[in-house]
């Protein structure tokens, strides 16, 4: 059985967030096939208890701690050096040891970086087929944030942007192959590093549709007289932060007022401080870490997905749609899926597109509670497997 190194930025598991879900499912992949040795980072303490579920996929394992706030101390080197201050946030001499080691002594086939912030420690064996997974373009994400921040962090996300724009092309230049979540993200990328064009290609993200099906028996968390909308997803991350704000305080009160027994499902762990806050909103209801997030797809009306500031798949759609749920999302959110055929998935920008959309939805019956075409669609499109097997050919190639 051949060897791969997997450099992930955060254990790839639990798969609950957008990130982990796809290294997850790598990982997964991969060990299907592969002895895979995995070297990541464990920034949430409660993610320890999951350490042993990753070494059931793995050969050998190196997972370090990753402290938030010594980390932002040490990224600042970044300014000094030149770096995207994400490349010495996830620096580590321990990592480096290991690292060296593994290829050392491991018959090791390729190293496989996922995120730009781990191909620091596979930049100096060149002579071994790399592959580096990017994800998303986060030099443009780094962008977006900028626009919407005030002096000094505007500052500090546009420097961001630049630097490591410039940074991920050159790892693109020097790995064998560089990978995105979606055609549209590697056509952005394309035009960043037009040179390296012919080595840049999409994974799609796809969706566990045996886990995320509406057939699943999901007791309805909601009260009968409800008339729900729910957001899923993590709520300490700034793009799900500003999405929720924004439904809640500036979309919501119109939507509430033309249908009263409209209400806001918030639904996702580590809600920020301004998320909690919005629960003192009527008809908003922040619940935090839930156990099982299907039954509040299954028994809400619909999904809204109002991201400001989004790149790539937004998995939240995906699960969504497995779930059978119709969705009313900005064009941001979904624009990297490939949709070709009419779905039961509206597009809203302004205030007034949004209360007009939802209101409809949910008294005129214009979204279904139950969207089969949107399932079928996803199964059919982006089942995990469909998507993984052209790692494989890359793997095999190179």
């Amino acid at each position: 059985m051949k060897e791969i190194l997997f450099l992930a930025h955060r254990i790839p598991y639990p798969p609950n967030k957008g990130d982990k879900i796809r290294s997850f499912n790598l990982l997964k992949y991969l060990s299907g096939s592969y002895r895979v040795h995995l070297g990541a980072f464990v920034d949430d303490p409660n993610d320890w208890r999951h350490a042993p579920d990753v070494r059931n996929f793995c050969g050998e394992t190196c997972l370090l701690p990753l402290h938030s706030g010594r980390a932002r101390v040490k990224s600042l080197k970044g300014l000094a050096a030149g770096l995207p201050l994400t490349v010495p946030y996830y620096s580590d001499a321990r990592m480096s040891g290991w690292v060296n080691r593994i290829l050392s002594e491991r018959p090791i086939h390729a190293v496989l970086a996922f995120s730009s912030a781990m191909a620091q420690y596979a930049a100096a064996h060149d002579s071994l087929p790399r592959i580096i997974d990017f994800v998303d373009v986060d030099s443009d994400k780094w962008r977006q944030y900028a626009a919407q921040k005030p002096w000094p962090m505007s500052w500090v996300y546009r420097r961001e942007a630049e630097y490591l724009a410039r940074y991920d092309r050159k790892i693109a230049n020097s790995f064998n192959y560089s990978l995105f979540v979606s055609e549209n993200e590697a056509d952005l990328f394309k035009r960043l590093a037009p040179e390296a064009k012919d080595r840049i290609l999409s994974i799609e993200n796809g969706v566990d549709t045996a886990y995320f099906s509406d057939r699943a028996d999901c007791p309805n968390p909601y009260p009968p007289e409800e008339n729900v909308m729910v957001f899923t997803g993590a709520m300490d991350y700034w793009a799900n932060v500003d999405a929720v704000t924004w439904f809640a305080r500036d979309l919501f009160p119109e939507i509430r007022r033309r249908v009263p027994s409209a209400r806001f499902y918030i639904v996702g762990a580590r809600p920020a401080e301004s998320v909690r806050s919005l629960a003192c909103i009527e008809g908003v209801a922040v619940t935090g870490a839930v156990e099982d997030v299907r039954p509040f797809l299954k028994h809400a009306h619909c999904v809204v997905t109002p991201l400001r500031i989004a790149r790539g798949i937004q998995n939240k759609v995906l699960e969504a749609m497995a779930m059978g749920k119709s969705i009313v999302s900005t064009k941001a959110a979904v624009e990297g899926i490939d949709i070709r055929e009419p779905l039961d998935l509206l597009v809203a920008e302004t205030s007034t597109e949004w209360a007009d959309i939802v209101s409809k939805a949910l008294c005129a019956g214009s979204l279904p509670a139950k969207s089969e075409r949107n399932r079928e669609f996803v199964v059919r499109r982006y089942g995990w497997e469909n998507s993984l097997c052209r790692l494989s050919t890359l793997l095999e190639a190179i």
